[in-house]
């Protein structure tokens, strides 16, 4: 039988009962299957990953395989050239597709296909269309030319760089619907007060449209430099990390030791990853938080 007890402040109060409540005790069941999914699917394999790499003498095989080095490299290009590149051509196309005219409107429905069909069939149809023998590129240089085209992905340098472009080609209508927003979040007042001042179109985006997407800019560069860091669809779908595993990323590296039998080795060519990653994760963390 519960007893009232008298506060300091004269009024009467039930004291708190011992234990748990039923709310607390049905809340902690529920929540049970979710912790127990996280710690099977996200911890585990994440803490096998590191048990497996933690061998020093993995990482002594491992920079000692020219493969991995020229890995860095192209991993290092991929991000330097493909990310810098694909934001700046959509920053400059999310100011294209803000004009209201009807054609545009359905040039934009063309335009994010890439981004909304699958990785296989689309990367796929541009590896079929660079095959030197049967590829529509090569056939149409055939017919004009009355020669053979070259053989597009059997050069190292060609091979990365229609990997990049592909990279590019794909994810550039998601990045281009990001920075669309945030030019139509800018009030039209202070395009409308800078043209009255007479500023040109160069001017309005160096003094309105700049300063107010410089940090969404820059938030969805790091951002966009961490998902490509894991990328691996555009060189494995398109080179297979070929010719001679020239044009591999430390996200198909991974694979290629995978595939050779050598488990240790791929997990330590993927914790190799993390003095890349954990940087960007950093400066992410602390622009979110302001």
């Amino acid at each position: 039988m519960n007893t009232l007890t008298v506060s300091e402040t004269g009024t009467a109060t039930r004291p708190k009962p011992k234990g748990w409540s039923q709310t607390r005790i049905w809340g902690t069941i529920l929540l049970v299957p979710y912790v127990l999914v996280f710690l099977f699917f996200v911890v585990y394999p994440v803490c096998y990953g590191f048990w497996l790499a933690r061998d020093p003498h993995n990482y002594v095989e491992l920079f000692e395989d020219p493969i991995f080095v020229r890995s860095i490299f192209n991993t290092l290009v991929f991000l330097l050239i493909g990310v810098n590149l694909k934001m700046a051509v959509a920053l400059l196309l999310s100011g294209f597709f803000l004009h209201d005219r009807i054609w545009i409107r359905w040039l934009s429905l063309i335009f994010i296909l890439p981004w909304a069909v699958p990785s296989i069939p689309t990367i796929l149809s541009v590896r079929f269309m660079l095959n030197p023998e049967w590829g529509i590129i090569n056939q149409l240089i055939f017919r004009l030319t009355a020669e053979d085209g070259p053989n597009w992905l059997n050069d190292p340098t060609l091979g990365l760089a229609f990997s990049i472009l592909v990279h590019i080609w794909k994810s550039l209508p998601f990045w281009t619907l990001i920075l669309l927003s945030g030019r139509l979040a800018i009030s039209k007042d202070l395009y409308e007060a800078a043209s009255v001042d007479g500023a040109s179109s160069v001017q309005q985006f160096r003094f309105v449209t700049w300063p107010s997407m410089k940090t969404l800019y820059v938030t969805c560069t790091v951002l966009s430099m961490i998902w490509t860091l894991g990328d691996f669809n555009s060189v494995y779908l398109l080179t297979g990390g070929g010719p001679a595993d020239l044009t591999h990323v430390l996200a198909t590296l991974g694979i290629r030791y995978l595939r050779l039998d050598q488990v240790n080795l791929s997990m330590a060519a993927i914790v190799t990853a993390l003095p890349l990653v954990l940087p960007l994760v950093y400066f992410m963390m602390r622009r979110l938080s302001k």
